[in-house]
Formats: C-alpha cells, structure tokens, sequence
C-alpha cells in the first residue's frame, strides 16, 4: 500500500512538471510570452500542483469558469524543493501560515472520475513575496494541455477510459529529501 503522503509528479533529473488552469485571456498571455505577464495577478498566491487529475478535478475538466485552460509548467527542481524548504502546512498554526512564503496543503487524490482516493495530493500555494523567483527563475517552460484535456474528456465520457489515461502524464514518486519530507508531512 503507498504511504498517505507522497507526492507524485511528472519529472526529469532537472525539472519537474506542475500544473495550473487560467482563464483564456492569462493562458494566452503566458503562452505568447514563454513566461506568466499581466493578466496574471503577481500579487496574490498562485496554487501549483503536480498531480495531473487533481487538477482535472479542481477545474472540472477545464469546465470551471476562469480555469478553461490548463498549463504544463515545467519548472527547476532546485526551485521545487526552494518553495518546499518555505512551505508552511495550512494545517499549522494560524500565525505560521499568515506569515509563510509558501502553503502546502494535502487533499484526496483523485480517480478519473474524481472519486477521493485512500492517499493525498500536494497543492502548493507560492506567496506573493516568492512570485517573481516561481515565474522569472524557475519556470522552464509552459506547455498548453487544453486540447488533451478536452479529447480525454470525451473518451472518458464516451467509455474510453483506458484511452483517455494515454493521454495523461506520466507520474511517479517524487524523491523528497528527508529534511523535506518532515516538514511536509502532516502529523511529524
């Protein structure tokens, strides 16, 4: 049986891969520019997260109004691990976490269908005062899935599971550092 919280992720020796839903007019902006410019708001927390189905799950599929349209945004490791060196669980004393730099917050991953799983995703939350180091320095790339999300939609609901999971990303256990692997998981 997997531990309750690992985290799961598109990755690479160098980069791993979170994901993101905006609202057309942010997405188109950020793709145009090869990095996140206004509209994006660099001056509230943006949530990253780098379970795939969560975040089918938290945009409805790219259904939900302001979340059409879902990145791929490929990012340093070194700067993953700097966020999650800062991160405060939201679970943690109130005075922590209005102060934290970063949030991390665990909820139920979830089947294709959206169904709770037994085990948790990480959500981080990178404050406003870490904004500019996310957007200008670890962000590798961003990739439009939008057109993947929308096909595996369809599959799904026409009763092509298994085709539709071709079309995610590959996911695998995230190597946490022991140090971050304490301060990451709930109840330490």
């Amino acid at each position: 049986m997997a531990p309750q919280y690992q985290i799961r992720a598109d990755y690479d020796a160098d980069t791993i891969v979170v994901y993101q839903a905006y609202a057309p007019a942010i997405a188109d902006a950020a793709l145009r520019a090869g990095r996140f410019v206004a509209p994006f708001s660099f001056h509230r927390m943006t949530w990253i997260k780098p379970s795939f189905l969560w975040l089918m799950h938290r945009s409805n599929w790219a259904r939900k109004a302001g979340q059409e349209r879902v990145l791929a945004v490929r990012m340093t490791r070194r700067g993953w691990e700097e966020a999650l060196s800062q991160a405060v669980l939201t679970t943690a004393d109130p005075a922590a976490v209005a102060q934290a730099a970063v949030h991390v917050q665990w909820d139920p991953e979830r089947s294709l269908r959206g169904a709770a799983l037994n085990h948790y995703s990480i959500q981080v939350g990178i404050g406003r005062k870490l904004i500019r180091t996310f957007t200008d320095d670890w962000i590798v790339s961003l990739t439009d899935l939008t057109s993947q999300v929308r096909k595996a939609t369809v599959l799904t609901q026409t009763g092509h599971a298994a085709k539709a999971q071709r079309l995610f990303p590959a996911e695998r256990v995230y190597p946490l550092p022991r140090t971050l692997e304490s301060l990451l998981s709930p109840g330490r």
